[in-house]
């Protein structure tokens, strides 16, 4: 890391994009008690996650068809997203309807366009040397985001469940206040993008940005419904097995969070081989785990823990990979851009993924439908295999 840049520049970052990214399953931590409160059928899982993407997809959408990121101070942009985006989770708790519910979830995921992608543009422009090496901590961090709202609700047990949402906004709040006060504009930014709407359709011209983008679609068709259906595999472990060890939240928040570890690991290794290395490692990984899937629920305990254990591993550690070599094909001027769009097209195939899985489940309860993942495994990997590499090591910018 660059001597001149200031040590807290990246736990700051780090900090912030956790604090924000804690929103994103806040309301997945609490459906149980949103179904009897409001007296929901089985499908919610599928629709309180869906609405989140959805929020997201549109988010950035907008953000990148306007270059938002591009043209104006990043640092306030994730501020204001960090705000708006905590007072939409809150309304979560007020939400006596289903209409209403959904609307929140919307909301919290339209701003969350704010704080993830432009997160990622924040540490693009002060981290020059050695970026692989940082920012894979910092989607490290995200990940942990990610189940961090399990982990309160472990926590908190004994408290009301409106608690897990008010905690996360708060800490969203926290993160973008902080993050604006200590962290200006970054000394590598590119200069300011003008409005080009058709700069998008001119990133996918680019053969690497199209093996890449590709590559993160199959990724995203399995990672977030892996993730949203956790807690569920957990929780039908339980009722063919009588129990578990432990709770389900606290195993939810270890599966989603061992992840974030795997990331900070895979950064280190891009650095010695290559992204598209640990990228394809990754995606074999997890390939493999979901045709394990239909088997895991009649194994022990412990080795069903190991495998769910071993899928949370594999089934994020490409991330930082793939948003490499994005960043690495992007003009420079619209880094964010092409970022952000890669995004917007990747969360919206995670709202046909969710909620295919989630009809084949209410519809059959098998395990068996959990094999659909696999689909995406296997197109990302035939994708990032047509990357070229160049001469120079590939620089890491994360993304999930």
């Amino acid at each position: 890391m660059s001597k001149s840049i200031p040590k807290r520049i990246l736990p700051v970052i780090v900090l912030a994009q956790f604090a924000g990214t804690s929103l994103w399953f806040a309301g997945n931590a609490v459906i149980p008690d949103l179904v009897q409160e409001l007296q929901l059928t089985e499908m919610a899982v599928g629709y309180i996650t869906s609405a989140v993407q959805f929020g997201f997809i549109s988010g950035t959408l907008l953000f990148a068809f306007l270059s938002v990121a591009d043209r104006i101070s990043p640092s306030k942009v994730f501020l204001g997203c960090a705000l708006l985006g905590a007072a939409c989770n809150a309304v979560t708790v007020y939400s006596d309807t289903f209409l209403l519910l959904i609307l929140s979830r919307f909301g919290t995921g339209f701003f969350l366009a704010g704080i993830y992608p432009v997160g990622m543009k924040i540490a693009s422009d002060w981290h020059k040397e050695g970026l692989g090496k940082a920012l894979g901590y910092l989607v490290g961090a995200l990940v942990l985001g990610t189940g961090f709202p399990h982990l309160i609700k472990f926590m908190t047990s004994d408290l009301p469940w409106r608690t897990i949402l008010f905690a996360t906004s708060a800490f969203s709040g926290f993160g973008g206040i902080l993050l604006y006060a200590a962290v200006p504009d970054g000394p590598h930014q590119g200069k300011k993008g003008e409005f080009r709407p058709a700069v998008v359709f001119q990133l996918f011209k680019n053969k690497n940005f199209r093996s890449a983008a590709f590559g993160y679609f199959g990724h995203m068709w399995e990672l977030y419904t892996f993730w949203a259906f956790v807690p569920i595999m957990l929780g039908f472990y339980v009722e063919l097995n009588n129990g578990i060890y432990g709770s389900v939240p606290l195993w939810s928040f270890i599966i989603i969070g061992i992840g974030g570890i795997s990331c900070a690991v895979g950064g280190h290794w891009a650095l010695k081989t290559s992204s598209k290395k640990v990228a394809l490692v990754s995606l074999i990984g997890s390939g493999i785990c979901c045709l394990l899937a239909p088997l895991l629920f009649e194994l022990s305990f412990m080795v069903f823990i190991v495998l769910l254990l071993t899928w949370g591993i594999f089934v994020v550690s490409d991330s930082p990979q793939f948003s490499t070599l994005v960043a690495q094909s992007s003009d420079r001027e619209y880094v964010a851009t092409g970022l952000t769009i890669v995004n917007s097209i990747g969360f919206a195939i995670t709202i046909f993924s969710i909620q295919l899985v989630n009809m084949m489940w209410a519809r059959w309860q098998s395990p068996a439908v959990f094999l659909v993942m696999a689909m995406g495994p296997v197109v990302g990997a035939i994708s990032i295999m047509k990357y070229r590499l160049h001469q120079k090591k590939d620089e890491t910018i994360a993304t999930v």
